[in-house]
């Protein structure tokens, strides 16, 4: 593979607390109930919309949604940095592909500021694009995003994989017509995964080299 498109919250961040502290400080803001870090890690997949509207109660009948879900996006904006951090050895193994001369992206669906700023912060020396969701485009499951990556990398679908933690990862890598990687130290298990349609699981970020 010359390629690797990669999700970004359970593949190359550990991110997980951080969404957690947002979403519960909207909630508390709100008079709502909280969710543990579990519900949460739950809820994450498809977007921190979605992530809100599970977890605020009634969803997106809650007459309080808008401004539950702004305060939350303003928190996480500003917090996202707090305790997140790169799962072990992915920087290592982002490099070694790097040095191979793989192209290399990001494609998530946290909203674009985040998942740029994340990308900047983590990985400006290996990450040449990095996308998140936008208004004006479909995100995950729908291909949009990773062949907008596709675009601004100059390359096609051969040679590209997709790697994510997640069955939103799956079906996307399917509607785009790629292999899918999916790892295990997400936060989603292999269970739920192969239930999912997973065909490729790695234990370990090194493992992603023998596709290189």
């Amino acid at each position: 593979m010359d390629n690797f498109i990669f999700d970004l919250d359970g593949t190359l961040l550990n991110t997980i607390n951080d969404l957690a502290a947002s979403t519960n400080y909207a909630l508390r803001s709100a008079g709502m109930p909280e969710h543990s870090v579990d519900d949460v890690r739950r809820f994450v997949g498809n977007g921190v919309k979605k992530l809100m509207e599970r977890a605020i109660p009634d969803g997106l009948n809650n007459p309080d949604f808008d401004e539950t879900y702004a305060t939350f996006r303003k928190h996480y904006l500003e917090h996202s940095l707090d305790t997140t951090k790169p799962y072990d050895g992915i920087p290592e193994v982002l490099a070694e592909l790097k040095r191979r001369g793989k192209k290399l992206a990001i494609v998530s669906n946290k909203f674009y500021a985040a998942t740029q700023e994340l990308a900047r912060h983590f990985f400006p020396d290996t990450i040449e694009v990095a996308i998140g969701e936008r208004e004006n485009i479909r995100k995950k499951p729908a291909p949009d995003t990773v062949l907008e990556a596709m675009r601004q990398l100059g390359v096609g679908k051969e040679g590209t994989v997709y790697i994510g933690d997640s069955d939103v990862d799956i079906d996307t890598a399917h509607n785009v017509g790629v292999p899918c990687i999916s790892v295990l130290w997400g936060f989603r298990d292999r269970d739920f995964l192969l239930a999912h349609g997973a065909t490729t699981l790695i234990e370990r970020p090194e493992q992603l080299l023998d596709f290189a």
